[in-house]
């Protein structure tokens, strides 16, 4: 992946991409919230989950459903093909242009999803995959973005280094800043979505992602921002 002269691999916190991220940290807390109080223990944004309980369902759990994590990753996968396309066809055009259609691509996927859960919330397959080929394309493009620290759905390897590159551990933690507010975007997130899901239901965690990753979409821009990395290596 590119490097600060070309690339987003040491961006600081404060850079505008840097607040992108955490702020679409939240909005995994809202969709995986969403999805596993909302339409039966699955995740769509956290994959590990889906593997972990569709070998717990395989097993004979009944709490869970094979079919349901199966479809998630499926349709993420799709989703993260999707994303390398967007790669290819922005390679020659400005990293701004490039994330904001993955963010349009999201939002638009997410809207989907609110409308579907306004008027039939019980379908539940149809939600699974629209926000998984949204969080499929999100990851995509977050793993070519390569931001240390800031994935946006997972923040295992985050915690990891907070642990590991403490004073305790024997590191200085240079990012311990943006580490600890990942987790903290993360958890703000999850549950934000989750109040609003057992208070109003399940339609309005997904609005306020929709309205979230909308805003962010419009207000994206980074001065003289580089290409988007090679597609290859």
């Amino acid at each position: 992946m590119a490097s600060d002269s070309g690339g987003a691999s040491s961006v600081p916190t404060r850079h505008p991409l840097s607040i992108l991220l955490i702020t679409l940290t939240v909005v995994s807390g809202f969709v995986d919230a969403t999805s596993y109080l909302g339409l039966g223990h699955v995740f769509t944004a956290n994959m590990t989950g889906n593997v972990i309980i569709a070998g717990l369902a395989t097993a004979g759990a009944s709490e869970y459903s094979a079919v349901n994590s199966l479809l998630s990753l499926g349709v993420f996968i799709i989703g993260g093909i999707g994303a390398g396309r967007l790669r290819v066809f922005f390679r020659e055009r400005s990293r701004v242009a490039w994330v904001r259609c993955a963010l349009v691509a999201e939002a638009s996927l997410t809207a989907a999803a609110t409308v579907v859960a306004f008027v039939a919330e019980a379908a539940t397959y149809v939600l699974i995959a629209l926000l998984a080929l949204a969080m499929g394309i999100r990851n995509g493009t977050v793993r070519a973005l390569a931001v240390p620290d800031l994935p946006t759905t997972v923040i295992t390897r985050t915690l990891a280094g907070l642990a590991a590159e403490s004073p305790l551990g024997g590191g200085t933690n240079i990012r311990a800043g943006r580490r600890l507010l990942a987790v903290t975007a993360m958890f703000t997130g999850a549950l934000t979505g989750a109040a609003l899901l057992l208070t109003f239901g399940l339609a309005w965690p997904l609005l306020a992602a929709t309205l979230v990753v909308t805003t962010a979409a419009l207000l994206y821009h980074e001065p003289e921002s580089p290409h988007p990395p090679p597609t290859t290596g």
